[in-house]
């Protein structure tokens, strides 16, 4: 016996395949050049707002930008030539170090020759070591202006960057005043009037995919307890049966139903759409070695019902206490009080409820 459950539902568009356009700043709608039904592809413009603020705020941006780039070149201009000064008198110093160190050797040697006094040595190796300490200074000077430089010059280029950003943003901003779809699919909401002046976030149009719909079923709460994430399902069109699985279940119930969406695995049929009514069935489980029987008109599963079983001549029917089990769309389990083989009446004999036994004609 397959159990199953059936629910009336909807065709939706799967949720990750529907285009939501947000405006992003205040505008005022210009033209509306598509409306909802639309075949659209992505670089389809949907319609056309304007907002002169913001027209200005990306020249004047933009002129930042200049102005930002030509102070970058400025001082990298101003800091490279003082930099080459400075290497001009570390250059000096370093010649002036390298001429002392030369006479200093010199004087030395002729000191032990006896040719000149000792003071001059003295003198000359003093002034040698005075320029071995300017020159060390020099370089590290050298090296931590250079570093500095590139501080600088990194400040700037920081500035640079932030100007251009935001002038990036402002010519984005401007270029989405032409609302574009996207995404190729079919527009299915554009809550747009000429004249109109929209906020940031507003809602401007929806697409969606017509391809990626998926089948939201609303199963009632009493049989929805047993539907599992994953269980197969079949969606009927009223053109064509799709296949699918069930891909979420709705925690909360609302109207005593609970929504079960379907995500569709099978070929849709022509003509299926969005909000297009369909009629779906889960596949719960599949009983085995089960006695069971066609639903009947009041059969609740796992309960005591009475039911009118036909005696073998087929010419009358006797009333039997019968106890069900689970229950399926078309069909329930039978625990106790018919046998396999027997027949029974599944109408509606409420009409006959003080009789145990009726003839049939």
């Amino acid at each position: 016996m397959l159990r199953q459950v059936r629910g009336l539902g909807t065709l939706v568009p799967s949720h990750e395949d529907v285009w939501q356009i947000p405006a992003e700043t205040e505008a005022t709608v210009l033209r509306i050049l598509k409306l909802p039904g639309s075949q659209v592809e992505a670089d389809t413009v949907l319609a056309e707002m304007s907002n002169p603020q913001l027209e200005q705020e990306a020249v004047d941006a933009a002129l930042q930008v200049k102005a930002a780039e030509a102070e970058y070149a400025s001082l990298k201009v101003k800091l490279d030539s003082d930099l080459m000064t400075q290497r001009a008198g570390a250059a000096t110093v370093s010649a002036d170090y390298n001429e002392a160190q030369r006479q200093a050797k010199t004087d030395k040697a002729l000191y032990d020759l006896g040719v000149v006094s000792g003071l001059t040595a003295k003198a000359s190796a003093g002034k040698a070591e005075e320029l071995e300490t300017r020159n060390t200074i020099e370089d590290e000077r050298l090296k931590i202006n250079k570093q500095a430089i590139e501080s600088q010059l990194a400040v700037q280029a920081a500035k640079v960057g932030e100007m251009r950003a935001l002038a990036d943003l402002k010519r984005q901003q401007l270029e989405k005043l032409k609302v574009r779809a996207g995404v190729a699919g079919v527009l299915v909401e554009m809550p747009l009037a000429v004249g109109q002046h929209v906020l940031p976030g507003a809602e401007l149009a929806k697409v969606v995919q017509p391809n990626h719909l998926m089948a939201a079923l609303k199963i009632p709460e009493t049989q929805a307890r047993d539907v599992q994430i994953g269980e197969p399902a079949s969606i009927d069109t009223h053109n064509g049966v799709i296949s699918g699985t069930v891909s979420r279940v709705d925690p909360a119930v609302q109207n005593g139903t609970v929504t079960v969406d379907v995500r569709l695995t099978g070929e849709l049929p022509k003509g299926a759409r969005p909000d297009l009514s369909v009629d779906g069935t889960i596949d719960l489980e599949k009983l085995e070695n089960v006695l069971y029987v066609g639903r009947p008109a009041f059969g609740q599963e796992t309960s005591t019902i009475s039911m009118f079983v036909l005696d073998r001549e087929g010419n009358g029917a006797t009333r039997t206490q019968v106890k069900t089990g689970r229950a399926s769309v078309n069909l329930i389990q039978i625990e106790s009080g018919l046998k396999e083989g027997d027949t029974v009446i599944l109408s509606d004999m409420s009409r006959w409820d003080n009789t145990d036994r009726v003839r049939l004609e």
